[in-house]
């Protein structure tokens, strides 16, 4: 009676510490996406609080060109305000492309383009734009990777009894993704 007392509680004593191990690799993939969704949100507030110095130095120079201003500052405001991944990532194209806008109408303004401080801030601007890129692929892969735990088994029978569940991607969406691809290439050097 002992032995098989003995063999019950291994089992049991197994099976916990397997429950256990499968609960502490979601809980770490899910703090990694996390994190790495806390670094775009880093990189887009930075984008944010670079857009209005960017339309106040254009509006200098184009000051006919108010409907443009008013839609990037709507999109900003948009973007802000999105709170999940699938409509943060809807508003985020939404303003790239006034942001596109922007610098296609500073090529009408030699001036402009030939301003230290609009320099400064395109350059700025395709930085935070290059950390942005990364940062979404920081999360994807994170994403990628607590999504699949969650679908694997044994993890899949465990990974919703204990709360853990499928995170979105945070990517363009195909017809924007074939519009950038497929953008005109914007240059300020003369």
């Amino acid at each position: 009676m002992t032995n098989t007392l003995w063999i019950v509680l291994g089992i049991v004593a197994f099976l916990l510490l397997w429950i256990v191990t499968i609960y502490n690799r979601l809980v770490t993939l899910k703090n990694r996406t996390d994190e790495a969704w806390s670094d775009i949100n880093v990189q887009l507030k930075r984008r944010y609080d670079l857009i209005p110095n960017l339309i106040e130095t254009v509006k200098g120079y184009a000051k006919h060109e108010r409907k443009l201003f008013i839609d990037v500052t709507a999109a900003r405001a948009a973007a802000i305000n999105a709170k999940s991944v699938e409509s943060k990532a809807k508003t985020e194209n939404m303003l790239s492309e006034t942001l596109k806008s922007i610098f296609a109408v500073a090529e009408n303004y030699p001036q402009l383009r030939a301003s230290e401080n609009f320099k400064a801030l395109q350059d700025e601007l395709s930085d935070t734009e290059n950390k942005i890129e990364a940062s979404r692929r920081f999360y994807n892969t994170n994403a990628r990777d607590l999504n699949t735990r969650i679908e694997q088994w044994p993890d899949n029978m465990f990974a919703n009894m204990l709360g853990f569940t499928k995170r979105p991607f945070f990517e363009l969406d195909e017809a924007e993704a074939q519009k950038a691809k497929n953008a005109p290439k914007v240059s300020f050097e003369e």
